[in-house]
C-alpha cells in the first residue's frame, strides 16, 4: 500500500507562532488550551513546564500568562492586563482581524453577522468585541430570517469554516439588505489544507485525518475527505489506528489539522508502515 501526504497539511502560521511564543516563556500558564491538540500541549507541559489556566481563578499574582491562539473574550483580557501578571498575547493575527472588524463595524452602526460555532472559543472572543446589541452568530443561512438586522450589515467568518458555506450566508444577506459589507476572514491556510485534502481524497482508498477531536479545522478536513472517500477516519495520534482500515487498500492519503505537529504525523506514518510489514 502506498502512503501519500496531502500537498498542504498541518501547522499553520498562527499555531507555529503560538508554539514559538510558548517555548520562549517557560514556567508560564496558557489561558485556555494554547491550541486544539492535547499531545502537543502535553509536550509543552513536560518540556517547558507550561501549565493551563482554565479561568481567572487559576491565575496567581505574578504569573506569566500566554493567551491562546483562538483568543479570549475582551473583558477577560482587560481583567488580566489590569492584574499584576505578565500577559503574552499569542492570539493568531488572523483571529485578531475579525475581532477588530466586529468592534469597528458595530460601533459604526452596522448589524454584525458572525458565521461560526457559538461554542467555539474563537467565536466567543470575536463576539465579545461587538458594541451594543447588534451582533449575531449563525451557522446556517436559515438562521438569518428571524434576526432583527438593520439595513446596513457587516459579515465575518470563523477562520476555519468552509468558503462555500460562508458564501451561502453572504448571498442570503445581499438579497435582503441594502448594504452588506463582506469581510472574508477565513484563513488562507484553511483554504490550502481543505483543497489539498479534497484532491487527495478523490484518489485515496483510505484517508487518515490527524488532529484534535475538538479542532474545528480538523473536523472540516475530515468532513471534506468523507465526501470523496468513504473510508475516511479522524484520529488524534497513532494509538487510534486500526488494522482493518487498510485491508485491500492501495493508496492511503494523510492530512492533518492546523494544530497537528509534524512529529505526530510522522508517528502515524511509521505505525501504518509497520502494519503493512506485519501483513
Amino acid at each position: 500500500m502506498k502512503i501519500k501526504l496531502a500537498e498542504s497539511y498541518g501547522f499553520c502560521y498562527g499555531v507555529k507562532r503560538a508554539i514559538d511564543i510558548a517555548e520562549k516563556h517557560e514556567n508560564s500558564l496558557t489561558y485556555g488550551p494554547l491550541i486544539h491538540n492535547k499531545d502537543e500541549i502535553n509536550r509543552l507541559k513536560n518540556g517547558f513546564n507550561i501549565g493551563l489556566a482554565e479561568g481567572i481563578q487559576d491565575i496567581k499574582e505574578n504569573d506569566t500568562v500566554v493567551i491562546r491562539t483562538h483568543g479570549i473574550p475582551k473583558d477577560e483580557l482587560k481583567v488580566l492586563k489590569a492584574q499584576d501578571n505578565k500577559v503574552i498575547d499569542a492570539t493568531c493575527p488572523y483571529v485578531t482581524k475579525p475581532q477588530q472588524i466586529v468592534e469597528e463595524m458595530s460601533s459604526s452602526g452596522y448589524s454584525v453577522v458572525i458565521f461560526g460555532d457559538k461554542n467555539h472559543p474563537e467565536i466567543k472572543g470575536v463576539f465579545s468585541y461587538a458594541e451594543g446589541e447588534q451582533a449575531f452568530i449563525v451557522l446556517d443561512e436559515s438562521e438569518l430570517q428571524e434576526l432583527p438586522l438593520r439595513n446596513r450589515v457587516a459579515v465575518v467568518a470563523q477562520t476555519t469554516r468552509k468558503p462555500e458555506d460562508f458564501l451561502k450566508i453572504v448571498n442570503a444577506l445581499i438579497l435582503k439588505h441594502k448594504e452588506v459589507r463582506v469581510f472574508n476572514t477565513i484563513c488562507n491556510a484553511t483554504f490550502e489544507n481543505q483543497d489539498a485534502a479534497s484532491d487527495l481524497a478523490k484518489d485515496a482508498d483510505v484517508m487518515i485525518v490527524i488532529g484534535g477531536k475538538h479542532s474545528s479545522n480538523t473536523k472540516q478536513l475530515h468532513s471534506i475527505s468523507s465526501q470523496f472517500c468513504n473510508n475516511s477516519y479522524l484520529i488524534e495520534n497513532e494509538s487510534e489506528i486500526r488494522l482493518e482500515w487498510f485491508e485491500n487498500k492501495k493508496l492511503c492519503g494523510i492530512s492533518a489539522g492546523a494544530s497537528t505537529p509534524d512529529w505526530i504525523v510522522q508517528n502515524v506514518i511509521k505505525k501504518i508502515k509497520e502494519i503493512k510489514i506485519e501483513n
